[in-house]
């Protein structure tokens, strides 16, 4: 049987440096029937010409404005024809067989939506990478994190999450998706621009009877930005979207008593920052409130059509919270923490 059509498509915006480093990794993989798109998203580094120059089998489009990686990869996507997406970040470098093995996984069951491989630290390979490790869960509280990765630890890779399974959400800097679900579920959520938009589509898919998973198989290295300073607009995005998918995508009763929490718990990070001298930590986690109160009142959040399920019902849910976890018992690995309580 013909191997099914997958187009690997890596967004760019003034990533010159990681196109000219990575990109040969990509072309080099051993998957035979893919395709390699490089969506760019209004660059203005010269970056396009360099593709263009030296990578003349990389297709380009050219969008005329950034709307950030969901609307960017929303747009892109519009343009591409194939069985699998991978939505693959500028600064990951992949090895020759990563495709494969997500591929004979997901051609096994198709309510396989998604699929991320192992993320490996690209500065450090023997750690796990922030951006997803290997795979994403998320908490009682809304609170992601990774099987690898406990807020800012990431653990070594000792082959402790080396078998597949389901998880909450895949990483959105490798992240496999079946060409009909992503637009069946509308894509991501531009409203989003960056930063949590692709945990919401995986809760989506979750929402509409689909898997997301884990396949370790596959290795990745990954630069990231997990170290990126705290404040500003990376902050804003976090908290915001963070809030925005708590209310698009819990059911009414789980929703009436986490988001005041959530307010309370984010408002008391906000203030802890501000009297450790982190006045942008405040100020970004404030305007991210005073943004979702504003989306909310004026009615322009976006909606999620499908019959919100409890999260208990889903994979990839740990039933506690890992601040608690992670602030008051100390607890930095995954391990650790599911072992004491799953859903």
């Amino acid at each position: 049987m013909a191997l099914p059509h997958v187009a690997i498509v890596i967004l760019n915006y003034n990533g010159k440096k990681h196109l000219e480093t990575f990109l040969p990794t990509v072309i080099a993989s051993t998957y035979t029937n893919r395709s390699v798109v490089v969506a760019d998203n209004a660059s203005t580094d010269g970056s396009m010409d360099l593709v263009k120059n030296l990578f003349p089998s990389v297709e380009c489009l050219y969008n005329l404005t950034n709307e950030g990686f969901a609307g960017g990869y929303n747009w892109a996507l519009k343009h591409v024809k194939a069985d699998y997406y991978v939505l693959l970040n500028s600064d990951v470098a992949v090895t020759p067989g990563w495709i494969e093995p997500i591929i004979a996984l997901m051609e096994t069951d198709v309510k396989i939506a998604a699929c991320q491989p192992k993320l490996l630290s690209y500065h450090q390979p023997n750690l796990f990478e922030y951006a997803g490790a290997s795979g994403g869960w998320i908490d009682s509280l809304g609170y992601p994190f990774s099987r690898g990765r406990i807020f800012d630890v990431c653990e070594p890779d000792q082959g402790q999450y080396n078998q597949p399974e389901p998880v909450f959400w895949a990483s959105g800097a490798a992240m496999f998706v079946r060409a009909s679900v992503y637009h069946e579920m509308g894509g991501l959520d531009g409203s989003f621009f960056a930063h949590q938009e692709e945990i919401d589509l995986c809760w989506r898919m979750q929402l509409a009877g689909y898997t997301i998973m884990s396949c370790p198989e596959s290795v990745v290295y990954h630069v990231g930005g997990g170290t990126l300073p705290r404040g500003g607009r990376k902050v804003f995005l976090n908290f915001r979207n963070n809030l925005l998918m708590l209310n698009k995508n819990l059911p009414v009763g789980e929703k009436l008593w986490k988001l005041p929490v959530r307010f309370g718990l984010d408002a008391i990070s906000a203030w802890k920052g501000l009297l450790t001298g982190d006045r942008s930590f405040f100020t970004a986690i404030m305007k991210a409130h005073m943004a979702v109160i504003k989306i909310w009142l004026t009615g322009k959040a976006e909606k999620n059509t499908h019959v919100k399920k409890p999260m208990k019902s889903l994979q990839g849910v740990y039933s506690g919270t890992i601040v608690w976890e992670y602030f008051i018992n100390k607890r930095t690995r995954f391990q650790e923490i599911i072992r004491r309580k799953i859903l």
